[in-house]
């Protein structure tokens, strides 16, 4: 493992944990953090180095991943996304959009599976498993497969067809279950339990979380070291959110960016909002949500297992948590099409959570605003063409 981890660590109760370990969650029930020796990486690496890297796009960042060399990396061509200035639709306010879907198997599933699958890898594991709403599972069958390795997904029999198809094609072990994702999660837990899969659930092992941390790290190169204003982010489990967050408290921590940090905005759908509910009642933690629906599928999460994380963060930059009715959600998507704007519904949720955000006065004139469009549109039902 990279000699900058020092250890692991529960992110409920701060119990360390070795670093050199297979390890999931904490004994607590946890998510576990990778920890760094953030000094010794400011003594020995410079910011400005990253944009003259040969690795690929979010490997350029190996002195923050955990991974020990460039020999674990199972590269599929990743690039750092680009921004996509549309202020143009938002007078006196500047709105980017961070377009997830130019990575590989179309979706920002890639940054934490990759690094997911690496550090298997070096663990020397060969079943790795997972319960999808769509684009993990055909991250995984992807990267694993170019790895070697097995792979089992299981996802609700409604998942979009093509990340059905796409899961399949790659080699995964695809089944599709009437339920929802977390009764997915509970026979990967089986399966765990009677042949020795690992898991590599959203926070239910420590790397995805590193993976997806790295949007926070190119934001702030994009950006020249200096944060946008406030960050509107899909979320069902949370991993980007969470991610993003920390990255950005490791690199204030090494001194290469300064406070305030961007206000985070955890955008779910009314049919499925346990992280809203939470929030709008100032509670730690988010209950079950029941009979969830959201046609933004990426985002029906009944229940995560790093709400209080989430929420945290949230809580602690002055942010908000928001849900959008599903509806006005393809509303603008087919709206933002018409710009030359493709995004998926969990984008174009950030967008409209983002209106509703400019109306209520949540942003103020001339602040800079990223949306999150987190994968291609091109793998979502779209309108017939007598529509």
């Amino acid at each position: 493992m990279n000699k900058y981890v020092t250890h692991l660590e529960c992110s409920l109760t701060q119990k360390q944990y070795p670093k050199d370990t297979v390890l999931e969650l904490s004994e607590a029930g946890r998510p576990l953090l990778v920890k760094y020796d953030l000094e010794a990486i400011e003594k020995a690496h410079k910011k400005e180095e990253f944009s003259q890297s040969l690795e690929p796009g979010f490997w350029r960042y190996l002195p923050l991943l955990p991974i020990t060399n460039q020999a674990s990396i199972i590269s599929l061509g990743e690039s750092i996304t680009p921004l996509i200035d549309i202020s143009q639709l938002y007078p006196e306010t500047e709105v980017f959009i961070k377009d997830e879907g130019r990575l590989p198997t179309g979706s920002f599933k890639a940054r934490g599976l990759a690094m997911a699958v690496a550090m298997a890898k070096e663990f020397g594991l060969n079943h790795l498993a997972i319960p999808t709403n769509g684009n993990a599972g055909a991250a995984l069958a992807a990267y694993a497969s170019r790895a070697g390795m097995k792979s089992s997904v299981y996802c609700p029999k409604d998942t979009p067809q093509i990340n059905i198809l796409e899961t399949k094609l790659q080699g995964a072990d695809t089944h599709l279950i009437d339920g929802l994702i977390n009764d997915c999660g509970k026979i990967v837990l089986e399966g765990k339990t009677k042949y020795g899969w690992f898991d590599v659930s959203t926070l239910k092992e420590p790397y995805r979380l590193e993976g997806k941390k790295t949007m926070g790290l190119e934001l702030a190169e994009q950006f020249n070291w200096e944060l946008p204003d406030a960050i509107f982010y899909p979320t069902g489990g949370g991993t980007g959110l969470i991610g993003m967050w920390k990255a950005f408290h490791e690199m204030h921590a090494m001194g290469w960016i300064s406070k305030p940090f961007p206000r985070m905005y955890a955008i779910q759908s009314t049919g499925c909002a346990p992280i809203v509910k939470a929030f709008n009642h100032g509670n730690k933690f988010a209950e079950l949500w029941e009979k969830p629906s959201s046609l933004p599928w990426g985002i029906r999460v009944p229940v995560a297992v790093g709400d209080f994380l989430i929420l945290e963060a949230v809580y602690e930059s002055n942010g908000k948590a928001m849900a959008v009715e599903d509806h006005e959600v393809i509303q603008k998507r087919n709206e933002l099409a018409k710009q030359g704007i493709m995004l998926c519904p969990e984008g174009a949720a950030t967008a409209l959570a983002l209106d509703h955000a400019i109306a209520n006065g949540d942003v103020a004139k001339h602040e800079k605003v990223i949306l999150f469009n987190c994968a291609t549109g091109l793998k979502y039902p779209m309108p017939s063409l007598s529509e």
